[in-house]
C-alpha cells in the first residue's frame, strides 16, 4: 500500500478497497477523536473523511463544510496544470474545467441542537483520479484527474494535500473570523451577472439580485442532505 505522510494532529484510518470511508468515520466519530482521517484506497478515487469536533454551536459549527470545500479545492489546485479551472457548484460539487470530479460531504449526530456543540462533525470527499473508460465523449459532463492533466497526482498526494490545507482553513478562521474561508469558497463558485452573494452565520447562502429586493435563501442542512454529485448505485461520482 502506498505510504499517506497525515501532518499532526492527523491520526490514518486505512480501509481496503470495497469501504466506505465517510460511513466509516461517522460510525467510529464518536469515540476516534478530531483528527481521525479515514482513507480508502481505491484505484479509482481519492476517498477520505476526518472528525472534526467543534467547539461552538452546531448552528454555526456546520460552516466548517465551507472550510473543507476551500482545502479540497486547494489540494487541487496544488497539483492542477496552469489556468485549469477548479470551480465549486453550491454547495458541495467539484468541478475541473466544467467536468464534474467529485465534492464533499458532511455528517453529523441525529440529535444534534442547533443551540450546542456537536459532539463530532465528519467531512467527506471523492475525488474521481481515473476514468473507467477510455472512449472520449461518452460521459461529457465528468471527467478524472488523470484526464486534466494532474500527472501522477493520486489518492494519496490528494488526501496529504487536503490534510495540510485543511489546517490552514482552520487556521485562518481562528486568526480572523469566518469571513476569510468564506470570501475563498464565493471566490471558486461561477459568477453570476448582477448578484451578490454572501454565507451567513447558519451557513447558508444568500443570493441577492441587483435591482431585485428579494434575497434567495439557500438551506445549507437541507442541500446536504442528499450530495449533488454522488451517484449511489456507482458508489462515486456521477458521471
Amino acid at each position: 500500500m502506498e505510504p499517506i505522510h497525515l501532518p499532526p494532529p492527523f491520526t490514518l484510518v486505512r480501509l481496503r478497497e470495497s469501504g466506505d470511508a465517510f460511513a466509516h468515520a461517522c460510525r467510529i466519530a464518536p469515540e476516534s477523536g478530531a483528527g481521525t482521517l479515514v482513507y480508502v484506497g481505491r484505484f479509482d478515487l481519492a476517498e477520505f473523511a476526518v472528525v472534526l469536533e467543534p467547539a461552538e454551536p452546531f448552528r454555526t459549527a456546520r460552516r466548517a463544510f465551507y472550510a473543507g470545500m476551500v482545502a479540497l479545492t486547494d489540494a487541487l489546485r496544488a497539483y492542477a496544470p496552469p489556468s485549469k479551472p477548479i470551480t465549486i457548484g453550491w454547495p458541495d460539487a467539484v468541478r475541473i474545467d466544467g467536468g464534474l470530479v467529485g465534492g464533499g460531504r458532511m455528517g453529523w449526530p441525529l440529535a444534534a441542537i442547533e443551540e450546542e456543540p456537536p459532539p463530532w462533525l465528519v467531512f467527506g470527499a471523492m475525488i474521481r483520479t481515473v476514468a473507467m473508460t477510455d472512449e472520449p465523449g461518452v460521459h461529457p459532463l465528468a471527467a478524472a484527474l488523470e484526464q486534466e492533466g494532474f500527472g501522477e497526482a493520486g489518492a494519496a498526494q490528494i488526501t496529504e494535500s487536503f490534510a495540510r490545507h485543511l489546517m490552514l482553513a482552520f487556521d485562518d478562521w481562528q486568526a480572523g473570523g469566518f469571513d476569510g474561508v468564506a470570501r475563498e469558497y464565493l471566490s471558486r463558485m461561477p459568477r453570476e451577472r448582477q448578484t451578490v452573494q454572501r454565507i451567513d452565520d447558519r451557513g447558508d447562502l444568500l443570493t441577492r439580485r441587483i435591482g431585485a429586493g428579494e434575497i434567495e435563501r439557500g438551506d445549507l442542512v437541507q442541500a446536504l442532505a442528499t450530495p449533488s454529485w454522488l451517484d449511489p448505485a456507482l458508489g462515486g461520482p456521477r458521471l
